[in-house]
């Protein structure tokens, strides 16, 4: 799985563990999703992604296809 697809993923993981987190532990976590979308929208527009740089050193590669 290439870099790109990888970090996409692991977003999606974390933004539905934050919701089932909200619904059914505490209403706070919902603080958590916001921290996860502030952090998709602002690597957006940077391009500084912490996921990408740990996923990187974990040894995936940008652009393989899988």
């Amino acid at each position: 799985m290439s870099l790109d697809r990888t970090v996409l993923a692991f977003a999606g993981v974390m933004v539905l563990l934050s919701v089932a987190l909200t619904l059914w532990v505490s209403p706070y976590f919902i603080w958590f999703t916001v921290f996860i979308g502030a952090n998709m929208l602002q690597s957006a527009f940077t391009g500084f992604c912490p996921a990408a740089m740990a996923f990187r050193k974990l040894g995936f590669k940008p652009g393989t296809a899988f």
